[in-house]
Order: structure tokens, then C-alpha cells, then sequence
């Protein structure tokens, strides 16, 4: 059983690479693919593709599917809104703070010089 703290870590995790978060963009533009689409577009060998591959599966952002001998890998977004979740908090913030430094700007006189 996976707790929620492991779950989110695992997504953090996976999303932390630049190659993941590339075949992420990859799949969301071009929908499902083959491993050797995917492949196409890294300069890596195929077993390091698969390890990024079974990363991004084992936190639910990317399923497989065999055809015949090939492997599907299909996006996976679901999980994405937990990310959302956790971020919504420190985007308020944010959206609070740049509205007080706005406010105050307008106070502010404006400069002649």
C-alpha cells in the first residue's frame, strides 16, 4: 500500500527530470507511442529510456500497452492535478503579494524627473 506522502513523492520525483518531463511533452503533443518514437528524440541508449519510461509508470503518469512487440506508452494527466493542488496554495501567495506591490505602486507619486 502506498501512502499519499510516497505517491506525491513519486511524482515530484518523476517530474524533477528533464528527460521525463521531455517525453511527457512528447506523448501530450503527439499522443500515444511507441518506445522507439519516444526513443527517437533522446540521444540515450533504449534501457536508459526504459528506466525514465518505468519512473514516469510507476507514478501514474504514463501507462503502457503492448500491440503485438511493440510497447504504447500513453499520457497519463490525472496525477497532474495533484500537482495543481499542491501548487494552488503558493500561487495564491503569489498572486497576493504581486497585488499588494501593485497597490502600492499606485500610491506611490509618479517621478517628474
Amino acid at each position: 500500500m502506498v501512502t499519499i506522502g510516497e505517491r506525491e513523492d513519486r511524482l515530484f520525483a518523476a517530474l524533477a527530470n528533464t528527460t521525463r518531463r521531455e517525453v511527457l511533452r512528447l506523448l501530450r503533443e503527439g499522443g500515444p507511442q511507441p518506445v522507439q518514437a519516444i526513443a527517437d528524440h533522446f540521444a540515450m541508449r533504449r534501457p536508459s529510456l526504459s528506466e525514465h519510461l518505468k519512473v514516469l509508470r510507476e507514478a501514474g503518469l504514463v501507462s503502457e500497452e503492448r500491440s503485438g512487440r511493440q510497447r504504447i506508452y500513453r499520457l497519463e494527466a490525472a496525477p497532474l492535478a495533484d500537482v495543481q493542488d499542491w501548487l494552488h496554495p503558493y500561487e495564491r501567495f503569489w498572486r497576493d503579494r504581486l497585488s499588494g506591490l501593485g497597490a502600492l505602486l499606485d500610491r506611490m507619486p509618479d517621478d517628474e524627473s
